[in-house]
């Protein structure tokens, strides 16, 4: 393998301005602050060694680390991961595995946190899309790159989750082969309880320590589907499910806290440089196609046309209790009222003096406000380039 594919510090595809000092921003969170001293320095002697040179030193020092349990590259179910913990109770748990060869992540990954206590710690790795990709890219000459690269998309990455393929591509690989993103990588590990303190691309491996913080999420995993169901707060604070086209890679929507403490919010209440959205995403929500399945929420009864945004209860919860209680007055709307303004909001006061002034006019005129805002939106849309990413 060439050197450069050892050197590689950038992931490209869901990845991108991550390197290994950590977001545009830089990174808040690192194993320097990890609490507990002996895991912490264990992680801190590991964290710039090769994948041999870690499984060396590993195997040397694993019977002085009482607290440090290591699930060896042979472990590959929750079964043997049960077995393997026996009566132990570590604070730092190694799995030697790769995390895309493992006979079902989301199962493991939830008995790791079954078996771990609160605050205890997991490091794991994986070879990421963007990586497998940078290697085809190195190993084969241009004509033939481009076919492997390909295939190993359609075959890795889309059939193990499309319902025709899905059994068939596990029946012949038994999941062995199977390609994440960095994205779906964080967010199965939010989605399973626990919490990013450090990531890291070293010698082709992607490396994450993380801390257990709570139970699993126990609902239906995302599949893959075009469009996806997204839980938000109705009238009167009722959930509803929200359907949209899908712009984001695959666990998105576990990531959020993680992605609100790293990013800031852009115009119009989006985070900035949403790295979870993908290249058809943004394609999508330039063109508004990303939100023309929510006409099944209006014709449920559930939104109107015009409205505030329906929200998750991530972001309905950085509302004022004023505002909460506005919010849910009225159901949300596919056409949101800052898209209205001359200068759209940038900051979450300013989003929501927004929708106040839309609330209040909206509960003493319905229709009247409805028609005004609605022609003002569709006037931005068309003139001032006004879209939903």
């Amino acid at each position: 393998m060439k050197k450069a594919l050892f050197q590689l510090q950038y992931e490209f595809e869901g990845d991108h301005a991550y390197s290994e000092q950590g977001t545009e921003q830089g990174a808040k969170l690192s194993v320097a602050d990890i609490e507990n001293a002996t895991v912490r320095d264990i992680l801190m002697e590991t964290s710039k060694m090769t994948q041999k040179e870690l499984f060396h030193w590993l195997h040397v020092n694993k019977e002085t680390h009482p607290e440090m349990l290591i699930v060896p590259l042979t472990t590959s179910t929750s079964e043997a991961l049960r077995y393997r913990f026996g009566n132990h109770h570590p604070q730092l748990l190694y799995l030697t595995r790769p995390l895309h060869t493992l006979d079902d992540l989301n199962r493991f990954l939830y008995t790791a946190n079954e078996l771990l206590d609160n605050g205890a710690y997991l490091y794991c790795h994986s070879r990421t899309a963007a990586l497998k990709r940078q290697m085809l890219r190195q190993k084969y000459s241009w004509g033939i790159r481009h076919i492997a690269i390909g295939y190993d998309y359609l075959w890795n990455r889309v059939a193990p989750k499309m319902v025709l393929t899905h059994e068939l591509y596990y029946t012949l690989t038994h999941g062995k082969s199977r390609t994440f993103t960095r994205v779906e990588i964080l967010g199965r590990l939010y989605r399973a309880g626990f919490e990013v303190i450090d990531e890291q691309f070293r010698y082709g491996e992607f490396f994450v320590v993380a801390r257990k913080i709570k139970d699993p999420i126990n609902d239906v995993a995302p599949i893959g589907s075009p469009i996806i169901h997204l839980r938000r707060k109705g009238k009167d604070g009722k959930e509803i499910i929200v359907h949209k086209f899908r712009t984001m890679y695959n666990y998105s929507e576990y990531l959020q806290p993680y992605v609100y403490q790293y990013q800031h919010l852009q115009r119009g209440g989006k985070f900035k440089d949403d790295y979870r959205v993908n290249t058809l995403g943004r394609l999508l929500r330039r063109t508004w196609l990303d939100e023309l399945p929510m006409v099944w929420n209006m014709l449920r009864g559930e939104m109107k046309l015009v409205g505030v945004r329906p929200l998750s209860k991530q972001y309905f919860n950085l509302y004022t209790p004023e505002m909460q209680e506005l919010r849910t007055r009225t159901k949300p709307g596919m056409l949101p009222p800052f898209y209205y303004e001359k200068n759209t909001p940038g900051t979450l006061e300013e989003i929501q003096d927004s929708e106040r002034r839309y609330l209040e006019a909206y509960l003493q005129h319905p229709f009247k406000t409805d028609w005004r805002y609605f022609w003002g939106i569709i006037g931005n849309i068309l003139f001032h380039r006004k879209h939903s990413a």
